[in-house]
């Protein structure tokens, strides 16, 4: 695979931020890695994440469509910035738990830490995000999945749809917020 979309991302399609679990696509072949490749650019793949975020999302369903770019002055972040590129996440709460709610989130475009900087500009940073939030002592990363793909297949065009349930340190935080909710 390393002559497939170059030698430091072999075969990858596109990618998650770090500490991001879920579905990635990987590619077996040029063909199938250059079609999938156009077809994420023209905005014809599915994506959608699960993400625990701080504080009760008041509205069930929306759109968060703020342009993002760099931060200006902290380099290695990114923010929600006049003039940056266009991005628009939308999101419906799947359920809410104490002092968080459960989104569903589906990407319109494929920022850089769009679904991380988003949520975090409306008030709402992921769960343990340490980098637009704040970090969580239980959980060693962020509450972010990525569960859901879908995509025409590059060979024959059939329609191919993923999902992946979320991993085990992800539910156990959950749970946990679920047992606190239901001894009140």
């Amino acid at each position: 695979l390393q002559d497939i979309g170059g030698t430091l991302r072999p075969g990858i399609v596109h990618r998650l931020d770090k500490d991001t679990s879920g579905l990635m696509v990987v590619a077996k072949n040029q063909h199938a890695h250059q079609a999938l490749s156009e077809d994420l650019k023209a905005r014809r793949v599915t994506k959608g994440y699960l993400a625990l975020v701080t504080g009760s999302v008041s509205q069930v369903n929306g759109k968060i469509d703020a342009p993002i770019a760099r931060h200006p002055r902290q380099r290695k972040h990114m923010a929600v910035v006049v003039g940056g590129r266009e991005a628009r996440t939308s999101y419906r709460v799947v359920e809410r738990v104490p002092d968080h709610t459960l989104l569903e989130l589906d990407l319109e475009t494929g920022r850089t830490h769009q679904i991380r900087v988003h949520l975090a500009y409306i008030g709402h940073p992921i769960y343990g995000d340490a980098v637009y939030g704040k970090r969580d002592p239980i959980l060693a990363r962020h509450f972010l999945h990525a569960y859901h793909l879908g995509f025409q297949h590059p060979i024959g065009g059939a329609p191919v749809e993923f999902r992946s349930p979320l991993p085990d340190e992800l539910a156990r935080v959950l749970d946990g917020l679920r047992a606190k909710r239901d001894e009140t």
